[in-house]
């Protein structure tokens, strides 16, 4: 985890895509995973509605780059984000990159930077398409890590009866059953002979299987309750040499000996 923490981003912000109200909690979680050593974000910033960035940009020292919209319709702004973003890649002087926007033109950007070996976070609202959130190693929504109040968050985590989001979250106080089902296989994948599971590498392969899980989403600040919640699992908290440290260790409670090829 320290290694992580130790990473550079470089932070890329579309302002057509993200209010200017998201911004402080949105570098507080991407503290979480590395230092944002470059921050910039793209618009025209010509615009009367854009003065609402003004001073938010300065208090967290993110770079405006002006880019004009030369003719209706056409999104210059992703252009230009997508040619920092290779210089950015070819200069060597980070080791990720923060793509924060709902567009899925930057689907091949993200698919390009993993291919390059960079980590990519993909941060954006929950209408993002799907191709742009498995493009990226994790996709975080910004409804989840900054909702306005309580309200919206539990509109959010449970939809009004008949809507059908595009990212399925927790519905009548229970996990959906392809999440159960996603944990499942996850554990039986890393579990060893005797079925129990590191948690730390489920949460990994969760991430590769889908790079928008987030504890989150279900209403759960951390992977153990959401798991704990479900009764499905046994939970072991092994002791370790630091006297201040439990390894998690799960076993879905219907293994039995034979069960691992």
């Amino acid at each position: 985890m320290e290694e992580d923490r130790e990473q550079r981003l470089a932070v890329l912000i579309d302002a057509d895509n993200v209010s200017h109200t998201y911004i402080k909690p949105m570098l507080e979680e991407i503290a979480r995973y590395g230092t944002p050593t470059i921050k910039r974000i793209y618009g025209d910033w010509t615009k009367p509605e854009s003065s609402g960035w003004k001073n938010i940009l300065l208090e967290n020292a993110i770079v405006p780059v002006q880019q004009y919209r030369y003719t209706t319709g056409k999104n210059a702004t992703d252009s230009t984000l997508i040619i920092d973003a290779m210089d950015i890649l070819y200069g060597e002087r980070v080791s990720g990159f923060c793509i924060v926007s709902s567009d899925s033109d930057f689907t091949r950007l993200a698919t390009r930077l993993r291919e390059a070996g960079m980590m990519v976070i993909g941060i954006g609202e929950q209408k993002t398409p799907q191709p742009f959130i498995v493009a990226c190693d994790r996709f975080i929504f910004l409804e989840i890590i900054a909702p306005k109040n309580e309200k919206q968050q539990k509109d959010q985590i449970e939809p009004k009866s008949g809507s059908q989001p595009q990212n399925q979250h927790r519905q009548n106080g229970r996990v959906p059953q392809e999440v159960i089902d996603l944990i499942l296989a996850s554990v039986n994948d890393v579990a060893d002979d005797d079925g129990w599971a590191f948690l730390g590498d489920v949460g990994n392969l969760l991430l590769k299987k889908q790079p928008s899980f987030d504890s989150r989403n279900y209403g759960y600040s951390k992977l153990t309750p959401l798991i704990s919640s479900t009764g499905l699992f046994e939970i072991d908290k092994r002791d370790t040499s630091n006297r201040g440290i439990k390894h998690i260790y799960i076993r879905d409670r219907g293994f039995t000996q034979g069960d691992k090829p």
